[in-house]
């Protein structure tokens, strides 16, 4: 390997409770649906006894009389993580990609990023529409036949954005996490996706903000060698294999 040879970092980022300081999606449903229902619902998902297809429709289906002003402004009321705008720059500085990966719902997503100036990030994310009685309709174009732990599966928008080469870097906090972050060589965790990563002896970075993000892959820059996870080799490979 020519240790002069630049390293090309690929970033992969969980939108709900990681860029935003709460699960806007799970706040959403919860102040809008029939809160005792919505979290029967995200239970049955965590035990994994329903697909997340399965989730968003159950959740969308506890939403009745929807008041459009109310829910925006409920969504306008969400905050991001104050130090993930530096994380951006630090990344645009630097010419590392990165992609938004979310589980979630375009319409909140979409309307938070746009809010911030933040607009033109790639975002992978199911989406929502809306009847002519402001029923909540969700839509999936992401989802994967073999896995059904994410309607928009971000294990494959990992595999199709990066290639063996390249150095992939998840960051997250959820169990929508859990599996795409097995995918990648070095991975930023809190909350059920550190717990995760403890309990299945995965190795992670705990992190609080996404400053303390910059300074380690600052820290990767500067390593003459730097080395890939190789169990996260192996998921990658396992996938290729089924093509």
């Amino acid at each position: 390997m020519n240790f002069n040879e630049k390293k090309i970092f690929k970033v992969f980022v969980d939108f709900d409770g990681t860029i935003t300081k709460t699960d806007v999606g799970e706040a959403v449903f919860l102040n809008f649906g029939d809160a005792q229902k919505a979290n029967e619902i995200i239970r049955l998902w965590i035990d994994k006894k329903i697909s997340s297809v399965q989730t968003w429709n159950m959740l969308c289906d506890t939403v009745k009389d929807l008041d459009r002003k109310k829910f925006d402004d409920f969504i306008d009321s969400m905050e991001i993580d104050e130090t993930f705008k530096n994380f951006i720059n630090f990344c645009e500085t630097n010419g590392i990609e990165i992609s938004i990966l979310s589980d979630g719902l375009d319409y909140y997503i979409n309307r938070i990023l746009e809010r911030e100036k933040l607009g033109h990030l790639t975002a992978y994310t199911n989406e929502l529409g809306f009847d002519e009685n402001n029923k909540l309709i969700p839509s999936f174009n992401y989802t994967d036949e073999e896995c059904k732990d994410c309607a928009n599966c971000k294990r494959n928008h990992i595999i199709n954005n990066s290639s063996d080469s390249d150095y992939t870097i998840y960051i997250g906090d959820g169990w929508s996490d859990t599996c795409p972050a097995q995918h990648c060589d070095f991975i930023f965790a809190k909350n059920s996706l550190l717990k995760f990563c403890e309990v299945n002896r995965i190795s992670y970075f705990p992190f609080k903000n996404f400053d303390e993000v910059i300074l380690r892959i600052e820290e990767m820059k500067n390593k003459r060698k730097l080395k890939k996870r190789h169990q996260a080799e192996l998921k990658r490979r396992e996938v290729y294999l089924q093509g």
